[in-house]
């Protein structure tokens, strides 16, 4: 699966870094956590479809 990370690891990592209290704008994710951009991208249409299947928007 070329290092994708399956939909549930997104959907936690998202939640991980809602907890945190770290950002969850599209760009500073894009530029921190490309993997997890790039695996979200794969498994849902937007960031946004992301952020709302994760709970956290």
């Amino acid at each position: 699966m070329d290092g994708l990370l399956t939909s549930k690891e997104v959907i936690t990592q998202i939640q991980n870094l809602h907890n945190e209290g770290k950002s969850l704008k599209k760009k500073e994710v894009k530029q921190l956590y490309p993997d997890l951009m790039r695996s979200a991208l794969y498994f849902y249409p937007s960031w946004q479809h992301a952020l709302e299947e994760s709970k956290v928007s």
